[in-house]
């Protein structure tokens, strides 16, 4: 099946991307700048200078990781994190006083990116995690929980978690937006292919009707064909039985809608998708059948779908032969949650009492094989009902717990 694809991206979180991508540059800076103006106080300056020289580095050349979702990896995250957690760790080593004074970590406010990453890319239960850990180095690095420790902490842990959420919510509001554009498309679509088979194809049936009954004879025939074409193609369009040609996925970098175009589609009904009934009755409706379904989708296993569909065919066939061509035929859909029925009825002289069992006893078994046969072999049941003069109803029940075992 060859299928052309066209994929819009709709992303309210890379902006936060490109910030964390700033932010981080911004913040590695402030670092070296913190260190140069107060490098006096500190007794291994070295130490100091070999992390943020690693840091400097590990910073630029990584830009391209945290500049959307999907570059930003769990590999990656865990890297970032563990170079603001070594700094952090280091802080002591290079400055004695430190643990006495509140002063600076080594990368300064530059671990606050690495838990923004965590909060864009896994949400707000990726940030408490990642401000834990970060909370965790800072109590070690300190040596005391200070107030001005605590404050910090805090601040990177609500903020972070806070922004996580937000991005989760972000994200499912992005799949609605995405179930809603597909929806209306859908819909437009539908709404394209009606105004074209209206102006094409149902006028021309229309006008073959009429010009064939004008005629008569063999002209006749095919212009009452030609009328329950057309109203079944009008069921079919009325009905909205359209499939719709989006879908919409949630990827890393965010929500997708992609409209997919097929060509050469398999026969509806072919695999384990479920069957939407009401299709394969809609050809059935015609000029002299009404068809009366559900507003809603009737869905059954393929098998079932296709043996309960060619029951009510047979019921119909019997209806065209045994009342004649002038009989009205009803079909009667029902959904329930544990089965579907549907009802055959038409206006036709009925059955006489003990016509069916003289046909099984003659090899005629349309009844027996046709129609209860298929319903058996679904594990549901056919019933047929007729009083002579009064026309003929047969129900058709398909239990949905057994509905997957047709043929």
């Amino acid at each position: 099946m060859a299928k052309r694809e066209r994929v819009v991206r709709m992303s309210v979180e890379q902006p936060l991307w490109r910030a964390l991508t700033g932010y981080r540059v911004l913040t590695m800076i402030y670092a070296v700048l913190l260190f140069a103006f107060g490098r006096e106080r500190y007794e291994r300056p070295w130490i100091a200078v070999a992390y943020l020289a690693v840091m400097c580095v590990w910073t630029l050349a990584t830009l391209p990781r945290v500049a959307n979702a999907a570059s930003c990896t769990k590999r990656f995250l865990g890297a970032d994190l563990t170079v603001a957690l070594v700094g952090i760790l280091l802080t002591p080593l290079a400055d004695a006083h430190a643990q006495s004074v509140d002063g600076p970590t080594l990368p300064s406010i530059w671990t606050a990116g690495s838990v923004l990453a965590y909060a864009i890319k896994g949400g707000w239960r990726w940030a408490g995690v990642a401000s834990s850990l970060v909370a965790v180095a800072n109590i070690v690095e300190r040596g005391h929980t200070s107030r001005d420790t605590l404050h910090n902490v805090l601040l990177v842990w609500v903020a972070s978690i806070a922004i996580g959420y937000v991005v989760e919510v972000a994200r499912a509001s992005e799949r609605t937006l995405a179930r809603a554009l597909e929806i209306e498309a859908a819909t437009r679509e539908r709404e394209r292919l009606a105004r074209d088979i209206h102006d094409s194809v149902l006028q021309v049936l229309a006008m073959v009707q009429r010009r064939g009954t004008a005629l008569g004879g063999e002209a006749a025939e095919l212009g009452r064909m030609a009328g329950e074409q057309e109203v079944a193609l009008r069921t079919l369009v009325a009905g909205g039985l359209a499939r719709p040609s989006l879908v919409s996925e949630d990827e890393s970098e965010g929500a997708v809608v992609r409209v997919v175009e097929v060509e050469d589609d398999p026969p509806y009904g072919a695999g384990d998708t479920p069957v939407d009934l009401r299709l394969l009755l809609a050809p059935r409706a015609g000029a002299r059948t009404t068809l009366s379904e559900p507003g809603a989708p009737v869905l059954l296993p393929p098998p079932a779908a296709r043996e309960l569909a060619a029951a009510v065919g047979a019921a119909l066939d019997n209806v065209r032969v045994h009342a004649g061509e002038d009989a009205q035929a009803w079909i009667l859909v029902e959904d329930w949650p544990d089965e579907v029925i549907v009802t055959v009825r038409d206006d036709g002289p009925g059955i006489p009492e003990g016509r069916l069992a003289q046909a099984e006893g003659e090899g005629r078994m349309g009844v027996a094989l046709s129609i209860r046969g298929r319903l058996r072999d679904l594990g549901g049941t056919a019933e047929l009902i007729s009083v002579p003069g009064q026309g003929t109803e047969v129900e058709l029940k398909v239990p949905r717990g057994k509905a997957g075992q047709g043929r």
